[in-house]
């Protein structure tokens, strides 16, 4: 998973405060590598390895000057996290484009191995996104006239959707000629449209999630749709072009871990939602007949579902982990060796709040089951007389092939075991998840009645083009990350 902006501005501005800030905002979609590949006559950029403030510095704000830029923050899900990988990508020749992306090509290595060596084109990175980028300006070269016209930019989408398979959405820029952004067919991956007044004109954003423009001084437009392409020309008016005809299946993991709580997506606040999801597994505890003193959230993204969940219970919700917030993400970090080398550090309990009590614990998801090994270890030695613990998602079961590391099939610790298996496997006295019905009636409740990509709980993936040498590709690439 990561996070994009990318602006359009009046001629003459200088857009470049404003993508720092968007990037700021979005850090927590990515800490592994940061870049801003900026227009003003000729492409500029700046990427490196870390996060926005380290990557940055005032000596690179001039030069990265211009009224149209791409920013992204990264971890990755294909490749390894090396300089050479970081987006946004751009080309001078034949067309100046720029692009970034948030999302996962499914088909990239048969894409490396068929499609591109069959044209004597030689990948330079490990990034997916290099391939999009290519399909995307090839499709652009092929176009009849001498400018690049929307109809081109409309075919090139088209191509790239028939050529590039999984969950993408697409941010960029043509040298002198506009700003694109498109979302996959089925619409997997947000983004969203935004724009703001300035005394030289209306500036236009594209971005990750709605709280990325909202920092920004934009005003959300709206979510692209699935399979949508915006294009604003040097005109500045925008235009939106139905390209794809899929359903759309938005990653409803989003809501649950991903996302902001200050976001909405798709009409959907996520904060609204984890709210939902607390009450809904709130009735669902209350049916146990298990009793408990106090409801505890693993922070960060727990906290809202965790604050419903004890009102419905009818105990207090209280804060007993304080939590280091220079310590990266523990569920987005590369290996099992750098995550549970963190995780004590990272969470430091708070004693009052354990000892002697029946704490019920909560976290949005139990992955691999590092953390939550650690948690309840933790809250026995503050002395906690029943430590019992919560997941406000499904049990995680397959693997995300659509943008989210979270884990090979191998390594889930719910994969084969029964709750009462993993409670005994995380040292918790009872377990208990949220169903998937009651997932997606929850996020249901605070949005459009839609359906979601879920399939990283019940392993049906929308794109209905996953096969078993994708996934034994993607799952070579990621325990190889492992190793390093």
């Amino acid at each position: 998973m990561c996070g994009f902006i990318s602006i359009f501005g009046p001629e003459g501005s200088d857009v470049l405060q404003d993508i720092l800030t968007g990037l700021l905002a979005i850090q927590h979609r990515g800490q592994d590598a940061a870049g801003i590949v900026s227009f003003d006559e000729k492409f500029r950029a700046k990427k490196g390895l870390g996060l926005v403030r380290e990557v940055f510095e005032d000596k690179h704000l001039s030069r990265l000057s211009g009224s149209m830029a791409v920013g992204h923050v990264r971890y990755p899900t294909v490749g390894q996290n090396e300089v050479g990988d970081v987006q946004p990508f751009w080309i001078d020749f034949p067309v100046g484009v720029a692009m970034a992306h948030n999302g996962n090509v499914t088909n990239f290595h048969e894409l490396k191995k068929d499609y591109f060596a069959g044209r004597h084109v030689r990948l330079a990175s490990n990034c997916d996104l290099e391939a999009v980028l290519y399909v995307f300006a090839d499709r652009l070269l092929r176009r009849k006239g001498d400018s690049v016209m929307a109809e081109d930019v409309v075919e090139a989408t088209r191509e790239t959707f028939e050529r590039v398979k999984g969950a993408y959405s697409v941010v960029g820029i043509i040298a002198g000629v506009g700003m694109y952004a498109f979302r996959d067919p089925f619409g997997i991956k947000p983004c969203i449209f935004g724009r703001k007044q300035t005394e030289q004109g209306w500036q236009y954003a594209v971005a990750s999630e709605s709280v990325v423009l909202d920092v920004a001084g934009y005003e959300v437009v709206r979510d692209l749709k699935a399979g949508e392409l915006l294009w604003i020309g040097m005109d500045r008016k925008p235009q939106f072009f139905q390209v794809g005809t899929k359903p759309h299946r938005p990653c409803v993991f989003e809501y649950i871990y991903f996302a902001r709580p200050d976001s909405s997506l798709d009409g959907a606040s996520v904060y609204a939602a984890r709210l939902e999801l607390g009450k809904k597994l709130g009735e669902q505890w209350k049916k146990t007949g298990l009793e408990v003193d106090v409801v505890i959230p693993v922070p960060e993204s727990a906290r809202t579902a965790a604050q419903t969940m004890a009102e419905v219970l009818g105990v207090p919700y209280r804060e007993g982990f304080v939590k280091n917030r220079y310590v990266g993400r523990t569920f987005i970090m590369p290996n099992d060796k750098a995550r549970q080398s963190t995780i004590r550090h990272k969470l430091n309990p708070i004693r009052v709040e354990f000892e002697g009590k029946r704490v019920l614990i909560l976290d949005d998801s139990i992955v691999r089951g590092n953390t939550s090994r650690q948690i309840v270890k933790i809250a026995r030695q503050m002395g906690a007389a029943k430590v019992y613990l919560a997941s406000y998602s499904p049990p995680l079961l397959h693997p995300c092939l659509y943008g989210i590391d979270m884990s090979t099939k191998r390594e889930f610790v719910a994969r084969g075991r029964t709750t009462a298996e993993i409670a005994t496997e995380l040292g918790a006295d009872f377990v208990l998840y949220q169903t998937i019905e009651d997932m997606v009636q929850a996020v249901q409740a605070v949005g459009p009645d839609r359906q979601f990509c879920k399939a990283c709980f019940d392993g049906n993936y929308p794109t209905g083009d996953i096969t078993e040498r994708m996934l034994s590709d993607i799952e070579t690439d990621r325990l190889e990350a492992t190793k390093s």
